[in-house]
Formats: structure tokens, C-alpha cells, sequence
């Protein structure tokens, strides 16, 4: 894909929140995530929510929670909203975990987001993830 196909990420890092997020060279968002407290949730859930607003193709996120130890019922409500979004449709997500703890609660985001959402995997091994993501997009559909 060339670079002029790659959407703006229009982020702006901000040292009081727990995540960070890069362009994927497929276009797609990598969020590293080091907390989920609640300016973190909330900082994250809009700026999730404005980039579905123009999600106009299939794209791969990953998101690396390894950093993080429990996820609330908070952000487990922030995201099943968020991947139950109808532009959610159009994504595959790679969800990178290192624990039991993290993994139950992703497979409960999982479980209750809209059956036509986001398509997510769970993994411990980032190049599995990877792996993953670099599926044929057409996969989806």
C-alpha cells in the first residue's frame, strides 16, 4: 500500500494517559497500553470512536495490553461499545496479552461485542499476532 493510501493517525502523545498508538505500515493502529485507568479509558475510547466515524476499508489493529494486570468492567463496557460500533465491521484485531487475568476479560469483550463487529483474536506472542494480522484482508468478507 502506498504511503498516500495511509489515512492520518491524528494523535498527539499525551503523558497523562496509559497507551500510545502508531500507523501500521498496512495502515492499521498498534496501541501499546501500560494502564487502563480512567483517563485512559476515556482519552481512548474517543479517539477510538473518531477514527471509526471515517473507517472507509479493511484494516488490522493490534493492540499490546502485556503491561496491563486487570481490566475493569468499565473498560470491558468501553469496549464492547467500541468494537460494536457498525464501522467495526471492517476491522481484525490482534489483541497481544500476558496473562490469565487480561485474557478472560478480552475473551468476554469478545463474547459480547456485536456478532457483526470487529473480528479479534487473542494471542501471547507478538509475532503470532503478526502472523495473524498478515491474512489476506479478503478473509473478512
Amino acid at each position: 500500500m502506498a504511503d498516500v493510501d495511509i489515512k492520518p493517525l491524528n494523535w498527539t502523545p499525551d503523558p497523562d494517559i496509559g497507551y500510545t498508538v502508531v500507523r501500521r505500515s498496512d495502515g492499521g493502529m498498534h496501541y501499546t497500553f501500560t494502564d487502563i485507568k480512567p483517563a485512559t479509558l476515556k482519552h481512548w475510547r474517543t479517539f477510538a470512536l473518531e477514527h471509526l466515524l471515517n473507517a472507509d476499508r479493511l484494516t488490522r489493529n493490534l493492540y499490546d495490553v502485556r503491561q496491563v494486570e486487570h481490566i475493569s468492567a468499565e473498560a470491558i463496557q468501553y469496549a464492547v461499545e467500541v468494537n460494536s460500533d457498525p464501522s467495526a465491521r471492517n476491522i481484525r484485531l490482534a489483541v497481544v496479552v500476558a496473562g490469565d487475568e487480561v485474557r478472560q476479560a478480552i475473551q468476554e469483550i469478545d463474547y459480547l461485542t456485536n456478532p457483526s463487529g470487529v473480528e479479534m483474536a487473542i494471542f501471547t506472542d507478538l509475532e503470532e499476532a503478526e502472523a495473524w494480522l498478515d491474512r489476506p484482508l479478503t478473509l473478512l468478507v
